[in-house]
């Protein structure tokens, strides 16, 4: 029983770790991160697959943890769906890495690899190559300053090529609008 326990430490641990070569932003302040973000393009991955009009929003929890409610249609269930985690950071404050969970003790990486100075524009990446997120607080960014995050995610190694640009257009037909919390 014991011989699962070292490997899943090793693997839980490599869970909040920083990609190699990337570096998450220096002089972070969280309180101006805060609030909504749209999703504007993403990789791949199974818990938002099918998923349009993609926010992200964070608040402060009193515990001091910061609350993290993700939100998107999705078109094949005509309804919206919703996670609500949390995050705290993974070591300095001022350092954009950050643990995130939406399932009970499990962590991940949270690591704000580019970040304009008006915290408008943010590149977001996980623990690995597998995980990359680029948000705004606007539905949609000036192309100027999209192209520079996806010059910086190619800069750090991402398949740029690979993305999906997530639709923000219009309101979703035969979508159900609640607030997040309706739908809890």
């Amino acid at each position: 029983m014991k011989q699962w326990l070292l490997p899943l430490c090793l693997w839980l641990s490599a869970c909040t770790g920083v990609p190699e070569n990337v570096e998450p932003v220096q002089g972070f302040e969280l309180d101006r991160y805060l609030g909504k973000w749209y999703e504007i393009a993403r990789l791949d991955h199974s818990f938002e697959r099918g998923l349009s009009h993609v926010t992200a929003e964070y608040s402060r929890n009193e515990d001091g943890t910061v609350r993290v409610v993700n939100r998107g249609f999705s078109m094949g269930e005509g309804e919206w769906q919703e996670a609500v985690g949390k995050a705290r950071f993974a070591g300095d404050p001022g350092t954009a890495h950050l643990e995130v969970s939406f399932f009970g003790p499990f962590y991940a990486s949270y690591v704000v690899a580019a970040l304009d100075g008006d915290y408008r524009y943010a590149l977001v990446v996980g623990y690995n190559r597998d995980y990359l997120w680029i948000l705004a607080r606007d539905k949609k960014m000036p192309q100027a300053e999209l192209a520079q995050l996806l010059q910086k995610a190619r800069e750090l190694g991402y398949d740029t090529d690979q993305l999906i640009f997530v639709d923000h257009s219009g309101e979703p037909s035969g979508s159900r609008q609640s607030s997040p919390e309706q739908s809890r």
